[in-house]
């Protein structure tokens, strides 16, 4: 079969699975890239390539040029996941007999530390909203909630009064795949919510509405906070995540344990927290290079 019959035959079915507009695209663009290298190595045009001639030393091949020229390592694992896609669905369609992407490792990305900010900052933000009215304190209980608690964006705009406990200082809260926990809130947050609530008439079940009455969405409690961003002038952008990081990272600086924060944090995998440990000590790092004075002196050459 043509590469251009098969990457048709694929365009349909991933269609045909409500895949995105965009995914689709993707696809057709990574494949295309990858078909139009495969002629160049067997020395024939691409509308004449079938999908019978390749093989993993073709697509290692393509690899290895993409690295060559600098590609990230997320992009060139983005195409490998696209073609494997492709001959999985070959191989299920019985169009090829074996899946020549099988055998193709894919490449390790190096994991991104999480974006933090200082105490002080955290500290700035925190007193950047205007509590003496209705819409200024709901946005004090944004910032108490995101980082008292570490919440994440859309667990915050998904709690209903229903959900605090304010007497014991807890809330529940649902997490990812709809997994309930139930987490600690501050002193400051529980006056923060009882000063908000104090000021609304209104009968509904959400503990954070906009000005029109309506339940607050993740994209508006982003605006709000590039609004106090912008009121402190800090000069760093600031997502509301941060400051979920800023929680598990300033935990863990005070003496927190690595199990106690993962349950708080609601992460099913240990190795999801784990990344702010790694966080922490980049931190010691940098405060010993800076700070001891021998890590500061450059040794005296001989001779």
């Amino acid at each position: 079969m043509l590469v251009d019959e098969a990457l048709s035959l694929f365009v349909g079915y991933q269609y045909s699975q409500n895949r995105s507009e965009h995914t689709v695209i993707a696809y057709q663009t990574d494949l295309g890239q990858f078909f139009r290298f495969a002629a160049l190595d067997q020395g024939l045009e691409p509308e004449v390539l079938t999908v019978d001639l390749i093989d993993v030393y073709i697509v290692r091949s393509f690899l290895g040029v993409l690295a060559e020229h600098g590609l990230a390592r997320k992009s060139m694992a983005r195409k490998l996941a696209a073609l494997r896609s492709l001959f999985k669905f070959l191989c299920r369609k019985e169009i090829l007999p074996i899946n020549p992407v099988q055998r193709v490792a894919s490449p390790k990305l190096g994991r991104k530390l999480p974006h933090f900010l200082y105490l002080d900052q955290v500290e700035a933000l925190l007193r950047a909203p205007d509590s003496t009215n209705l819409l200024g304190s709901r946005d004090q209980v944004i910032m108490e909630l995101l980082y008292g608690s570490g919440l994440r964006v859309s667990e915050l705009v998904g709690l209903n009064r229903e959900n605090l406990d304010l007497e014991s200082g807890l809330i529940r809260v649902l997490g990812k795949g709809s997994k309930e926990r139930v987490v600690p809130v501050t002193n400051y947050a529980i006056q923060a919510i009882e000063v908000y609530l104090g000021l609304r008439s209104d009968k509904s079940k959400a503990l954070l509405l906009n000005y029109q009455g309506m339940r607050l969405s993740d994209r508006s409690v982003r605006r709000i906070l590039d609004k106090l961003v912008a009121r402190i002038s800090l000069e760093q952008h600031v997502n509301p995540h941060m400051l979920r990081h800023s929680f598990a990272t300033h935990l863990l600086d005070g003496g927190a344990d690595l199990r106690s924060v993962q349950e708080l944090l609601g992460h099913q995998k240990l190795s999801s927290t784990q990344i702010y440990t790694h966080l922490t000590r980049e931190r010691l790092k940098d405060v010993y290079a800076q700070a001891h004075p021998r890590a500061k002196e450059q040794p005296i050459p001989e001779g």
